[in-house]
């Protein structure tokens, strides 16, 4: 891997063009930043910007969400998927409040410690929310680092090496020290691959590191590895398990056995393999006469 990335060609590109994310403004708390990184797993931008307006209102402390049952910070995630970081964050909630003075932790290892955090996520919010000079990883930075460095249209599968890399890419002052704009320069790389960078697009007339990207000088060569695999959505168990909990979510109490096959009437062994998964994950409990409800709410 040659380093050929000029920090303040990027940098100069993110102080312009970053997007006005109400998580950046000056001041957030780093539980709030938690939310944001937990809920932008897998979800866009558009679809995240109101629930964590409500949410942080809602739960500006660890301590306040975690006074609530488990289903009841389900029921809020609402339509923003894979509602298992709901409840994941709800345990960190009760792990924040109790153990670290109702303050997210600022160091990768501790944040590690906690449930459903990530190596990216605990990266995230140290960076982001604290300051901290470490390389944080996901997709458009793995893709960024693959074009600009590497010279390939995408990167392979993710790897240890992918820390490295992006590590080795950080601002250091004269005396080989990171310098006080790495972080800033971990945001600008994500925020590059996002925005102009895309796997749909390399808008590269907007990329502040044409000129020195090896994608570009090797002329833009055409992915030759395996085809990106695309996961459907529709009929699949995922769909299932949403229309199940939809049902719960729409309730203020437990269900009988027939609203949930109501809502899943195409195969009916779906249904229940589905919904045998939901009390398997801990999100949705049967009560003591036979009902089915949000976990905490029997």
């Amino acid at each position: 891997m040659t380093e050929s990335m000029p920090p303040h060609l990027l940098l100069e590109w993110f102080t312009r063009s970053q997007r006005d994310l109400p998580w950046r403004e000056p001041g957030i708390p780093g539980w709030h930043i938690l939310i944001s990184e937990i809920m932008l797993q897998q979800t866009p931008v558009s679809r995240v910007l109101e629930p964590w307006r409500e949410w942080v209102r809602r739960w500006p402390t660890p301590s306040a969400m975690a006074r609530e049952s488990s289903g009841e910070v389900v029921r809020a995630w609402g339509k923003l998927g894979y509602p298992r970081r709901a409840m994941r964050l709800h345990e960190c909630a009760g792990i924040i409040a109790e153990k670290h003075d109702d303050v997210v932790p600022d160091d990768v290892d501790t944040l590690l410690s906690l449930p459903g955090i990530g190596d990216y996520t605990a990266r995230a919010v140290a960076c982001f929310a604290y300051g901290q000079s470490v390389p944080v990883v996901d997709t458009n930075v793995r893709r960024v680092i693959a074009r600009a460095i590497d010279g390939r249209e995408q990167p392979g599968s993710p790897s240890k090496r992918d820390l490295a890399d992006a590590e080795r890419l950080l601002p250091r002052d004269a005396d080989g020290d990171y310098s006080a704009t790495a972080p800033t320069f971990s945001a600008a790389l994500m925020e590059l691959g996002a925005l102009v960078c895309t796997a749909r697009e390399a808008r590269c007339d907007l990329c502040p590191l044409e000129r020195s990207c090896e994608w570009v000088r090797r002329g833009r060569p055409a992915h030759d590895g395996p085809a990106r695999k695309t996961q459907k959505y529709e009929g699949t168990d995922r769909q299932a398990r949403g229309r199940l909990l939809d049902v719960l979510r729409n309730t203020s109490g437990p269900v009988e056995q027939a609203a949930l096959d109501l809502a899943w009437e195409r195969d009916p062994g779906q249904r229940a393999r589905a919904l045998d998964s939901l009390l398997v994950d801990g999100l949705v409990e049967v009560t003591d006469d036979g009902l089915f409800c949000l976990a905490g709410e029997g």
